[in-house]
């Protein structure tokens, strides 16, 4: 009999969670802030004779605002001392972006939370409020762009995504018998990344001819990504190396990365083992696993697109060895070893994937510059994005493509 914890994430289960029927304002951050934890730990508040709440915003990402929460604070401690406490009582706010439910579901984000709790992959989701979540804070520190590049870091993280792909489920639902795996899915789930695709693209403005124009391009190229080859497309949806489809993270940026404090401390062996851990799963979704590993390597690069910092060919090849024997490790629970032909197949499937991101990410910021009120440039970002995945199509359609992104990545 399997030992996994199931996989069945149901409305009820949803619903057992609490909900405040309160708001986060950014306006009013502290006031607004302090009535959801006090709400959830009314012990805390000091008329229960408690010392107060003390804050500490992250700025790490371009949708949410996240700020980390502990109560009873020593008097006078600062805001970076907050941030390096590490103890299990802390709470992180999570607080959505305005109008960002027209890019994500948040019901779906709050079932693959549970459900990530339910494999120990995600810290306990204490409740949810009106827009947003408050859940326990991941003890560690946020992994920084260049880090994705140091060789343990990244082995760390091939190795935790592999555990990901390996035991999570891609459905809520029951598997059809008693005999199927806990994490093998019955049939394609109603949601994926292709039908999430597809949404932000239909939310794209068209008010304009020029917004009609390329909005109307846009569905050609999503169209052709799921055709096949052999009918004049790309034939990218459904190659999965006979795996099927994975649940992925999606949005696995290095701001996603939290690197686990060492057993130890500043004592611990040099050569302890790294651990990582993934946070916000709002982007959450089943789908190829080499669009995960393409949209990784694409991370590396950060919000500046730099792109000289993208892994070369060994690089990846190091990446994917890890992260194959890992997946193996987790889906069937034993350890087998992972043959250079399996590599292969896989980096070839990568290969395939590498504009999908580029697509990915820039109609999501073409939507995001109509909604967005955070001082970011998602027009100019959608464009980089974007060309990155015109100059994917021109190389698989076989013309010679120079690009600093192409070029780094056909790097041994």
């Amino acid at each position: 009999m399997s030992t996994k914890p199931s996989s069945i994430i149901t409305a009820s289960k949803i619903d057992e969670l609490p909900n405040i029927p309160l708001s986060y304002s950014v306006a009013n951050s502290q006031t607004s802030a302090s009535q959801l934890i006090y709400t959830l730990f009314p012990e805390w508040a000091p008329a229960r004779g408690g010392r107060g709440l003390k804050f500490v915003r992250f700025t790490d990402g371009i949708t949410n605002t996240l700020l980390k929460c502990i109560h009873n604070p020593p008097e006078g401690i600062t805001s970076s001392e907050v941030r390096r406490i590490e103890d299990d009582e802390s709470i992180l706010l999570r607080a959505y972006g305005r109008d960002t439910s027209i890019l994500i579901d948040r019901e779906r984000e709050c079932a693959s939370h549970l459900l990530l709790s339910r494999f120990n992959l995600a810290p306990e989701l204490l409740a949810r409020f009106t827009n947003g979540l408050l859940y326990r804070y991941v003890p560690g520190r946020v992994c920084s762009v260049q880090e994705l590049a140091d060789p343990v870091t990244s082995k760390a993280v091939a190795t935790r995504l592999g555990e990901w792909h390996g035991v999570l489920p891609t459905s809520t639902t029951p598997p059809p018998s008693p005999a199927s795996s806990s994490s093998a899915s019955s049939g394609e789930p109603d949601v994926t990344l292709w039908t999430v695709l597809q949404k932000w693209i239909s939310a794209i403005p068209d008010d304009t001819d020029e917004g009609k124009a390329r909005k109307e391009s846009l569905q050609g190229e999503y169209e052709k990504l799921l055709t096949s080859v052999d009918e004049g497309g790309y034939g990218l949806k459904g190659l999965d190396g006979g795996v099927g489809l994975i649940m992925g993270h999606c949005d696995l940026l290095s701001g996603n990365v939290i690197i686990l404090p060492q057993e130890g401390g500043l004592s611990a062996s040099p050569d302890a083992a790294r651990q990582v851990h993934f946070i916000d799963y709002e982007y959450s979704t089943p789908c190829e696993r080499a669009f995960e590993l393409a949209n990784h390597f694409s991370e590396w690069g950060g919000f500046e697109c730099d792109y000289s910092r993208l892994p070369t060919r060994s690089t990846r090849r190091e990446f994917i060895s890890a992260y194959l024997s890992s997946f193996k490790l987790h889906r069937s629970g034993a350890t087998a070893a992972t043959s250079a032909s399996q590599i292969d197949d896989l980096m070839n499937e990568v290969e395939l994937f590498r504009g999908v991101p580029g697509f990915y990410w820039g109609v999501w910021a073409l939507v995001q510059a109509t909604i967005s009120q955070i001082d970011f440039n998602y027009a100019s970002y959608a464009e980089v994005r974007l060309a990155e995945y015109w100059a994917w199509k021109e190389a698989f359609e076989g013309r010679a493509v120079n690009t600093p992104r192409e070029q780094r990545w056909s790097q041994e």
